[in-house]
């Protein structure tokens, strides 16, 4: 059994606070659905949110089976939830979706358990035929089945369905609703679900109308109609505008119980006997390995993000060669210094100059162009990466997913993509430029450059509301990389300090330079960049801070609730 008492939703804290829901009092047996009714912005989704418990600031009190639940909150798989958004993967069938849902969500089952029970949730929504085909390529009425079948694999007693029915047709409308009372039936279940279709609702056993907030009827369908004094349940929502939210609520209060009897009321449906669950939730190691491999299998099967990444991969390096098909420029010598022609001293001194400058300018601005061509891979990699599919991580953490181990297969898959790029970028740029120096020392910085990059851009596109923005917020900090390492242009000693530490470009850049000191270039380096070197171990650690806070700020926004993005 559901119960709320009093239940009331506030947008924020505060006497002034917007109040979404008022004092809704209502009870939901075992083993029926129930309608939730009412025009757009009436509170039907803040109240499956409030129940969900993911509305916000509430006061008044909801129970489960007697739990208080304002006072302990139901395990994960006590409670399935289908928001309005798809939940599913697309580059993975039906099938997948819903083992990996049992991976994430469902301790104790090994390979074949697994895939035989997805294989009774797909027969059960009726999805055997389409169970190897792509989610993407499902219809409308096929996805939300498979969102039932996923919510279904840790068998919760309690299901909230926001806008399943949702731009079906008919004849999927009333599909998907009688797969609702099969569901309800047979797992003696709670099922709540929001709806804006009038015309099948002798499919539901109680029908809750909400008008502003309130609640304006809770009753049987047949009644529906009678007590709006409409003459057909579809003209009932042409009748809710007659009075306020607050009016409708006053007379159902008087008046309810002469609506509340029969066979299908709140008070006198059975409340069943409690199904059992299934078993606890995975541990973070194993959602951390369920998450690894589903994203290396959406990885293979994105034809066109493959296709970026190797134009970007291979492209990239060669932007860099093109400045140095012929090689390095030498760097003079001043054999005449120790002449007496002092005319002569003078013009090769000039020269050495000039050649120095060449040569010096050239491997500087060669190993900085592939820092920042690095760094706009680290902000490809990343920024959308979870940006683009918040909806999904936030219904999978509603559903039990660790924060930690989310990050942390998102970490691992980008790290391989790092060490792939930063190890390409080294090895053709020095095979085709004759690039001297220590190729160890280039390649660890060039690759803690990428890495830092991708980490911060991943914080990024955890704190950022869409993916546009994130992808937006990480090429301008790219961007500004370039001015900002001082390797072009010295900034002034103030700003220098203050913003150095945060500049991964200078960091990289600088670390990488070192790995020319037993070369001649090292000397005449010194004499053309404006910008003071720093020591190859202090580069490295300030990288590697980098990394290890654009993950943390990963992990924090990942913590934060973001289901309205």
């Amino acid at each position: 059994m559901l119960e709320l008492r009093d239940l009331t939703v506030t947008a924020g804290d505060g006497d002034r606070a917007p109040v979404l829901l008022s004092e809704i009092t209502a009870r939901f047996p075992r083993g029926e659905v129930c309608a939730l009714l009412g025009p757009s912005g009436s509170g039907k989704t803040t109240l499956v949110r409030a129940v969900a418990g993911i509305a916000g600031a509430t006061t008044g009190s909801l129970h489960w089976e007697g739990l208080d639940l304002e006072l302990e909150d139901l395990p994960p798989s006590q409670i399935g939830y289908v928001p309005q958004f798809t939940i599913s993967e697309e580059n993975l069938t039906a099938r997948e979706n819903v083992v990996h849902a049992i991976r994430l969500r469902v301790a104790g089952l090994r390979g074949p358990e697994m895939e035989t029970r997805a294989d009774e949730l797909l027969a059960l929504t009726g999805l055997t035929e389409a169970a190897g085909t792509l989610s993407k390529h499902l219809s409308g009425g096929q996805r939300r089945r498979l969102a039932l079948s996923m919510e279904l694999v840790s068998e919760p007693p309690l299901l909230l369905c926001d806008e399943v029915t949702s731009g079906l047709d008919a004849r999927a409308e009333r599909e998907i609703l009688a797969l609702m009372r099969r569901i309800a039936r047979e797992g003696n279940r709670v099922v709540l679900v929001v709806t804006h279709g009038l015309r099948d609702l002798a499919s539901f056993d109680q029908v809750a109308v909400l008008s502003d907030g309130h609640l304006a009827y809770l009753g049987p369908p047949g009644t529906v109609a009678h007590y709006f004094r409409a003459d057909q349940p579809e003209e009932v929502f042409e009748v809710l505008p007659r009075r306020t939210g607050a009016e409708w609520h006053a007379s159902w209060v008087k008046h309810r119980a002469h609506f509340e009897g029969g066979k299908n009321s709140v008070r006198n449906a059975p409340d069943r006997a409690a199904t059992p669950a299934a078993s606890g939730l995975p541990s973070p190691a194993s959602q951390f390995l369920a998450l690894l491999a589903a994203r290396w299998k959406v990885f293979f099967r994105n034809k066109s993000g493959i296709a970026l990444q190797l134009g970007l991969v291979l492209g990239f390096p060669l932007v860099v060669a093109v400045f140095a098909l012929d090689g390095l420029p030498p760097v003079p010598s001043l054999d005449a210094a120790l002449s007496g022609d002092v005319v002569r001293q003078l013009v090769e001194a000039r020269t050495f100059a000039e050649g120095a400058s060449k040569a010096g300018s050239a491997v500087s601005g060669l190993i900085l162009l592939q820092v920042i061509l690095l760094g706009l891979l680290g902000a490809n990699n990343s920024a959308r990466e979870i940006a683009g599919e918040r909806a999904i991580y936030e219904k999978e953490r509603f559903a039990g997913l660790s924060p930690a181990a989310y990050v942390a297969s998102k970490a691992s898959f980008l790290a391989v993509l790092v060490l792939l790029q930063s190890a390409w970028m080294t090895w053709f740029v020095r095979t085709v430029t004759h690039f001297p120096g220590d190729a160890g020392g280039q390649f660890l910085f060039f690759l803690l450059v990428n890495a830092a990059l991708t980490a911060v851009c991943l914080g990024i596109s955890a704190l950022a509301r869409t993916a546009d923005q994130a992808s937006l917020a990480s090429i301008y900090l790219v961007g500004f990389q370039l001015p900002l390492s001082g390797a072009v242009l010295a900034l002034p000693a103030g700003l220098d300090a203050a913003l150095r530490p945060f500049v991964a470009a200078y960091w990289s850049w600088s670390g990488a330079l070192q790995s020319l000191r037993e070369t001649r270039y090292y000397d005449v380096l010194e004499m053309v960049i404006p910008t003071t070197l720093s020591a190859s171990a202090l580069c490295l650690w300030v990288l590697v801070l980098h990394i290890v806070f654009g993950i943390f700020l990963a992990w924090l926004g990942c913590l934060r609730a973001a289901w309205d993005r």
